[in-house]
């Protein structure tokens, strides 16, 4: 496939890469593309437990652009899900409906969490979206496992099976947090969809794989700090007082859902970033603002030049033509 492609390209590079690191199968996800064309993936998800799609398999394409990862990649669903439109592409902030909220450092791991997460919550009529019972998505998850695809074969074979162990999830931890924040982003621009069924679907998502045994040395518990900040039901973003009372007496953080917990992280991480980018820029601006004033100076000063070398210019002019006169005076 290598010798079809632009190696310089920077897509071609970044689809390379990407397919190296989903060349293993996981529980929940799995994707490749196509032999004969690098811009054509097959992926396949699991359904998202403690859901009307748990136990579900679900076989998919993915069309990248060409100037992929600056444009998102549109999604179709091939298996019949009870959610998703087959056969069409549907409309999520991480597909092709919606490049104004596409970001370049999302992945094709990130689109396939966000699928998994996205699968429980409304449709709102989105496009490609259906609105089947739970009875009917529950028939349909059954009816999955058995599914094959054309080009892939059966796709109950191509995930590896569910196992109890708590899963080593450190190649997917960035993916995972990018996918809760786009859910999380994705429900608050959506006022009139419930926002329970959307958060709730996000932590299933991401702890399902969260490793939960704190003696297990492959596990990763997130520490939890007095500043973090009780969840709250809105979205609207935390307040001062709120910060102060959570901190306090009444506020405690072990019942709060590791979603939440990771996006307070983060937001305090950007939030030291942006504090420590604005100290590095006061000196850039004072040496800036040093620097205008010495060109300023300098631009005055070479101003006061030139003028005075012109007025001595015209002074020696005016002698020699005085000069001129005299001696035309006096000697003709």
């Amino acid at each position: 496939m290598e010798g079809q492609y632009n190696l310089r390209s920077p897509a071609v590079k970044r689809l390379m890469r990407e397919a190296q690191e989903l060349n293993e199968a996981t529980e929940e996800y799995f994707a490749q593309p196509l032999e004969d064309n690098l811009f054509e993936w097959h992926f396949t998800v699991r359904g998202p437990p403690e859901s009307e799609f748990e136990g579900g398999i679900y076989h998919g394409r993915v069309i990248l652009p060409p100037d992929y990862p600056m444009k998102p990649p549109s999604i179709i669903l091939l298996t019949p899900n009870g959610r998703f439109e087959t056969n069409k592409k549907i409309c999520l902030s991480i597909s092709g409906h919606h490049p104004e909220s596409w970001q370049p450092s999302w992945s094709l791991r990130t689109a396939l969490l966000a699928i998994i997460g996205f699968m429980p919550t409304h449709g709102s009529g989105a496009i490609g979206s259906l609105d089947y019972s739970a009875e009917e998505r529950k028939q349909l998850a059954k009816k999955s496992q058995t599914w094959s695809c054309s080009n892939c074969g059966p796709i109950a074979k191509l995930l590896k099976e569910r196992s109890q162990e708590p899963q080593d999830i450190a190649a997917d931890k960035e993916a995972r947090e990018q996918a809760a924040q786009i859910m999380f982003k994705d429900a608050s621009e959506r006022p009139g969809t419930p926002r329970t069924s959307e958060s709730s679907a996000v932590e299933r998502t991401t702890a399902s794989a969260t490793p939960t045994q704190p003696n297990s040395s492959n596990s990763k518990v997130q520490p939890s700090t007095n500043t973090e900040v009780k969840a709250s039901t809105s979205d609207a973003p935390a307040t001062p007082q709120a910060t102060e009372s959570a901190s306090g007496t009444g506020g405690t953080t072990e019942d709060m859902p590791d979603t939440v917990k990771r996006r307070l992280a983060a937001a305090r991480i950007l939030a030291q970033r942006a504090e420590r980018l604005a100290q590095q820029q006061q000196p850039l601006a004072a040496l800036a603002e040093e620097t205008g004033t010495a060109n300023r100076t300098t631009r005055a000063s070479s101003g006061d030049n030139l003028r005075m070398a012109c007025d001595v210019a015209i002074w020696l002019v005016g002698s020699a033509f005085v000069g001129l006169l005299i001696r035309r005076a006096f000697f003709l």
